[in-house]
Order: C-alpha cells, then sequence, then structure tokens
C-alpha cells in the first residue's frame, strides 16, 4: 500500500519539475448548491492539461539509469499519454504510447507531434490498448508505465491530496474522478492519513463504472458489457488490482452520473467559471449539481477538475445541445401559404419577437404541406422556454400551424 510518505517523497522530487495549480473558490456554485463552499482544483491547467504528469513524472524520476537506456511505454486515453510523452522528452527517454483508436484527436496529436512519442493506435478502448502495450512491451524491453495500478503513480497523483490540505485546510468531503483508481488511490490516501475526518466521494461516468460495480461485488470486476461515455479518460472496464485495495480502505463513496449529466457540467463550467473540462474532468461537478452526494449539504466541498484535453467538435456538439435544453436555441417548422410576402411576414414576426435567426429552409416541394402551403424550418436564438411559448403563440395568432422539431 502507498503511505503518506511515499506522497510526500513524491512531492519532494516533483516540486522544481510541476507547480500547485489553483483551488479558488466559486461564488456561483456555492450558491446554487447547499453547500457551504464549493473549490475547484484546476488540474485543467497543468502544462498537459490534467494531472497525469504528476503520477508520469514520478514514475520516470524512479527509473534506474538501466530503465531510462531501454524506453518506457504507457498505455492510455490520452492524459497519461502525454504526461508521460511530455517528462520522458524533458528528461531524454524514448517513448512509446498505445492509445485507443477513438482517442480524441487533440490527445493524439500533442502526444506525438507536440511531445515527441512513438504513437501506436490500437483497440476500441483502454483494455484492448493495454493489451497491445504489453505485447509491445515484451517485445521491445522496454519499461511498462501503468496509468492507475503502479504504487509511484499513485503517490504522484497523491500530491494533488498535499496542495487541496495547504490551499482549503477547513476541507470537509474532495470529490474525484475514478477510472482505474490511480488519482482518487493517491488523493484518499494523502487526505485520510493527515485528518480521518475528510470524506472522499468517487464520481464514475455510469456507462462503464467498474470501480463501483467492483466495491458493490466486494471484488475486482470486469464489465463486459461497457458502453461509451464521453469521459474517456475514466472508460476503465477493470480497476487496478492496487487500486482497488486503496479505495476499499479509504474512500468512503462511488457514485455516477449520466452522459447528458456530464455534458450540461462541462457546459456549466465553461459558462459560470470560464473553464474548459473534459468529460472526466466534469463528472464531480455533474454528481454535486444532480444530488448524488447528500452528504456534501453543508460542507465544504473541493471537486477535482482532472483534465481539460476536449476535442473542440465535441465542445461544439456539446454547447449546442446545452442550449437547446436550456431553451436557448429553438427550431421550428411553420406551415404557412405559400403566397408572395409570406416569408417576409414570417422573419417580421420573428424579429418583432426579439429572436435571432441562425437558419432557414423554405420548402414546396418536399415537405406534406398541401397545395398552395409552404414549410419553412428556422433555428432561432431564444432567451428561454418561455421565450419560445411566447414566440410560438404569436406565430400561431397569424394563423400558421407551428410545431417544435
Amino acid at each position: 500500500m502507498v503511505t503518506l510518505q511515499d506522497i510526500q517523497a513524491a512531492r519532494e522530487r516533483l516540486r522544481t519539475a510541476l507547480r500547485p495549480t489553483p483551488c479558488p473558490a466559486s461564488d456561483y456554485f456555492t450558491e446554487k448548491t447547499d453547500c457551504a463552499v464549493v473549490y475547484f482544483k484546476l488540474e485543467n491547467l497543468q502544462r498537459t492539461g490534467a494531472f497525469k504528469e504528476r503520477g508520469a513524472l514520478n514514475k520516470l524520476l524512479t527509473l534506474t539509469d538501466d530503465e531510462k537506456r531501454r524506453g518506457v511505454i504507457a498505455a492510455s486515453a490520452g492524459n497519461h499519454a502525454q504526461g508521460v510523452a511530455y517528462h520522458a522528452r524533458r528528461l531524454g527517454i524514448r517513448a512509446t504510447i498505445v492509445m485507443p483508436e477513438r482517442t480524441p484527436l487533440i490527445k493524439v496529436t500533442r502526444t506525438r507531434d507536440d511531445y515527441g512519442a512513438r504513437v501506436v493506435l490500437k483497440g476500441a478502448n483502454f483494455d484492448e490498448a493495454y493489451a497491445e502495450a504489453l505485447r509491445i512491451q515484451a517485445a521491445e524491453n522496454l519499461v511498462f508505465v501503468h496509468p492507475f495500478n503502479d504504487a509511484h503513480v499513485i503517490a504522484g497523483q497523491g500530491t494533488i491530496g498535499l496542495e487541496l490540505l495547504e490551499q482549503c485546510p477547513d476541507l470537509d468531503l474532495v470529490v474525484v474522478p475514478v477510472g482505474g483508481g490511480g488519482l482518487i488511490s493517491g488523493v484518499a490516501v494523502a487526505l485520510k492519513e493527515s485528518n480521518p475526518r475528510i470524506q472522499v466521494v468517487g464520481v464514475q461516468a455510469s456507462t462503464i463504472a467498474s470501480m463501483k460495480a467492483s466495491l458493490d461485488a466486494g471484488k475486482r470486476t470486469e464489465l463486459t458489457a461497457a458502453g461509451t461515455t464521453i469521459a474517456d479518460g475514466i472508460a476503465v472496464k477493470v480497476p487496478g488490482e492496487l487500486t482497488f485495495e486503496h479505495v476499499r480502505k479509504y474512500v468512503d463513496a462511488v457514485v455516477t452520473v449520466d452522459e447528458e449529466e456530464i455534458a450540461a457540467a462541462i457546459l456549466m463550467l465553461l459558462e459560470q467559471e470560464k473553464s474548459v473540462a473534459e468529460g472526466a474532468g466534469a463528472t464531480g461537478l455533474a454528481a454535486l449539481i444532480n444530488g448524488r452526494i447528500p452528504q456534501a449539504k453543508g460542507k465544504r466541498v473541493a471537486i477535482i477538475i482532472g483534465g481539460g484535453n476536449i476535442d473542440m467538435n465535441v465542445i461544439s456538439r456539446i454547447i449546442e445541445r446545452g442550449l437547446v435544453k436550456a431553451g436557448r436555441l429553438v427550431q421550428l417548422e411553420v406551415r404557412l401559404p405559400d403566397r408572395p410576402g409570406m416569408l417576409a411576414r414570417l422573419t417580421t414576426q420573428i424579429a418583432e419577437m426579439r429572436a435571432n435567426v441562425v437558419d432557414l429552409h423554405h420548402d414546396r416541394a418536399f415537405s406534406k404541406a398541401g397545395l398552395g402551403e409552404a414549410t419553412v424550418e428556422v433555428m432561432l436564438e431564444t432567451t428561454g422556454h418561455a421565450h419560445i411559448q411566447e414566440l410560438m403563440a404569436a406565430l400561431e395568432s397569424q394563423g400558421w400551424q407551428v410545431a417544435r422539431t
């Protein structure tokens, strides 16, 4: 088991290479929840965009000269890959990274092009990439740097816990994303061995909650029918042997959140905190906002934003879906007489109702409207659901048929 002394030693190794990340209080989310204070530990501000470089660097700094000469290999959905690749390059160590084929492009290009690692894309998920990495390791006699099931990696991640104790000495509860369990293992050891009163709660995506399933079963359990998730950084089908024992000993609870809740949390962090979080990094906020952590009520809570390496196309889709859900973007189908000037009347009415046209399609030939009618599909920016209802009522008052699509 990793000890508090191991984590303290890791912090001394990392001190000159990694700066502590900020942990500001959030006025907005403190007001929106029943917590006394909500803090965000911003690991998305690390050089490689995620907490993973703490454990990766601690591991690399413990290698022997012979191991450094042989080179290292890792399997990762992206963040561990970047941490290993970046610091291996700094230390003059050759690095090979095996990543799942569906890893976000931003993580692949940064690992390969920015940090100089050899990247191998293999498998549909982390576990298949991991199997390929083990094969290459044996064939090329490389040193394996595990993303979570390694004592030095766990100790490196645990340095976050030491920083939290200094930045927020009166903390009651810490919320941590959970995949394989390396982050929560290290953080829980640091917190519980320093102040057992502090609660530690892990959060997983409900589609692939292997740690929760393992805790419920009382033993490590592999998910044979795991789904996909936008929280790709924590998409692990079976937790590590070492991490499972740490979680079972130190962690108070593990809860889950669904995909819509994760997407909404990403959008809220963007809009309210001006902070970019990837899916895994936003799970803690998703759990708090959606009532998955009732024990947080009235407590001083820190949420670890584990990473911010998210594909811009994914952000774009999340923003659009979030705007639709909030009633700030709507698509209407309006059926109106096919006469000159009717389209102008429609857009005038929309303008008078203070809605903004984003896109408009006027269809005669392929719509289901009757002869002498036309269908107009119009996408609008609105201020909310009440505004949409007012707008639809105004259009219907003109004698037009209106429906949301």
